[in-house]
């Protein structure tokens, strides 16, 4: 049977009430009331989850994690919202909060990238609708224009839902 989404992560971070904070204030997430000590519980603002996050304190000693640089381990968690205004009103929240650290048009998503408050990377992104996809759409890694992508797909234009034809690069 396949799997159809990504119901929850679970982080361990240093502080679990300064990573909510941080969720909250920049990625629109709330609180969901759950008696676990040391522990926040999270839903994303459009879902229908119980929760999407679950942040466990370990404590200020704790190091950062060597994933992807001496480890094995989770490179990042990918959400996704429904507008591309949605979008800049986050790179907006990322950059005043200097947890912006990039923003790259994938071809078929536009993506931005940022760390938390311990350093955990994220990506937000906006999936261009498959009825929008054209034949010289291919997977890519450039700079984005957020700007430029509203004017082109329009502000109100929904997030696709997957993707249902891609052409790979040199294909």
């Amino acid at each position: 049977m396949p799997i159809h989404r990504l119901n929850h992560a679970v982080l361990y971070v240093r502080d679990a009430e300064q990573s909510a904070r941080f969720y909250e204030d920049v990625l629109g997430f709330r609180r969901i009331p759950l008696p676990f000590p040391g522990a926040v519980f999270m839903q994303a603002a459009g879902s229908s989850n119980d929760h999407d996050l679950g942040l466990f304190s370990i404590g200020a000693g704790a190091a950062a994690s060597p994933a992807g640089r001496q480890a094995v381990g989770l490179y990042h968690l990918a959400w996704e919202v429904d507008t591309l205004p949605e979008l800049a009103a986050i790179r907006d929240r990322l950059a005043a909060e200097g947890a912006l650290t990039g923003a790259t048009d994938h071809g078929t998503t536009k993506a931005l990238y940022g760390r938390d408050p311990d350093g955990l990377e994220f990506e937000v992104s906006w999936l261009v609708p498959a009825d929008l996809i054209t034949e010289d759409t291919v997977m890519t890694s450039k700079r984005l224009d957020l700007d430029a992508e509203i004017e082109r797909f329009g502000a109100n234009t929904l997030s696709g839902i997957g993707v249902s034809r891609v052409r790979p690069v040199n294909a």
